[in-house]
């Protein structure tokens, strides 16, 4: 047996839902064929794809691997025919979302640049979850979404997407005065004292992410802030919390960010848009654009670039 494109979105539909049965009536198909199915599909790859947990089921460390590139696969098979209508909206405004990244600062002259007889305008929303809702309801025509692995956010139909930035770590920040401020990385073991202010769009899974990190070295979080994304800052220099943190941003005044030992916070990027908005062409140059707008921001932060620098395989593709 080969491997072809209905076995990716069986693998993806099962880490969408969280269970095999959720992922079969999806697909619609009985939970035997999708079990056998699945069997077969780790039979010819030699290791489990998925295991068992309280829920239902959760990737294997390979199955994130593999389910990572088949979204990358299918990204491009399903905008391979993408509609080829002009552009958004009668008034020529392309109208764009993204999470609050260091590259907001570049957005809208990169893509304004790859799009010249087009007018952007700007909706900056801490939410993965409410842009998409946005462009669900035709609020938005495309956006830059951040995805923390583990966990995703439903897109549908005429919403395509494709993958920016398939994999970077999540950073921490802390005062500058803090006992592990020096540290080159920060083991998350020991922030298990501190207070934490909760991540920006908690409802996409950030927080649950946060706490099933930190329930995984021993502790339950005290997540004691809840501040907008940027507002969390002074508590952050005054040493009131930790927050995790965009790697790109710099530190700002009276702060330190480092990188987490083992990189238990993982996250993608993604550039999703309406089909019946944007050609072919046009989301392309939203994604160049938006590629463009990210790579100006890396240097921002010298311990991010270090990063970077060891791990082309993450760059936007062309």
């Amino acid at each position: 047996m080969d491997l072809d494109i209905r076995h990716l979105r069986m693998i993806c539909a099962i880490a969408d839902t969280g269970s095999v049965t959720r992922a079969a009536a999806r697909l619609g198909l009985s939970q035997p064929a999708m079990t056998n199915q699945l069997h077969r599909v780790e039979d010819l790859i030699g290791e489990a794809i998925f295991v068992r947990s309280r829920s239902g089921v959760e990737p294997t460390p390979l199955g994130r691997q593999i389910i990572a590139r088949a979204r990358i696969v299918l990204t491009e098979v399903d905008t391979l025919f993408g509609d080829l209508r002009g552009p958004s909206g009668p008034d020529g405004v392309v109208r764009l979302g993204c999470v609050h990244l260091a590259c907001v600062a570049s957005v809208v002259d990169r893509v304004g640049d790859m799009l010249p007889s087009h007018e952007i305008s700007l909706r900056i929303e801490p939410s993965t979850a409410l842009l998409a809702e946005a462009l669900t309801h035709g609020h938005l025509d495309a956006a830059l979404l951040g995805i923390i692995e583990g966990f995703d956010v439903p897109l549908t139909a005429p919403v395509v997407s494709r993958t920016l930035i398939p994999r970077y770590p999540i950073f921490i920040a802390l005062s500058a005065a803090h006992r592990l401020a020096g540290e080159e990385e920060i083991h998350l073991a020991d922030l298990k004292d501190e207070s934490w202010i909760s991540p920006p769009g908690a409802d996409d899974g950030s927080l649950a992410a946060l706490r099933a990190s930190c329930r995984a070295v021993g502790f339950e979080p005290n997540v004691r802030y809840d501040a907008p994304s940027g507002a969390g800052r002074p508590l952050v220099a005054a040493g009131h919390g930790v927050r995790l943190v965009d790697p790109s941003w710099p530190a700002p005044p009276g702060t330190a960010v480092r990188p987490l030992a083992g990189q238990p916070q993982v996250a993608r990027l993604v550039v999703a848009w309406r089909r019946d908005r944007l050609s072919n062409e046009q989301a392309a140059a939203v994604y160049r654009g938006l590629a463009a707008a990210y790579s100006d921001h890396v240097d921002d932060n010298p311990i991010f670039k270090r990063w970077w620098d060891a791990h082309p395989e993450v760059h936007p593709l062309a």
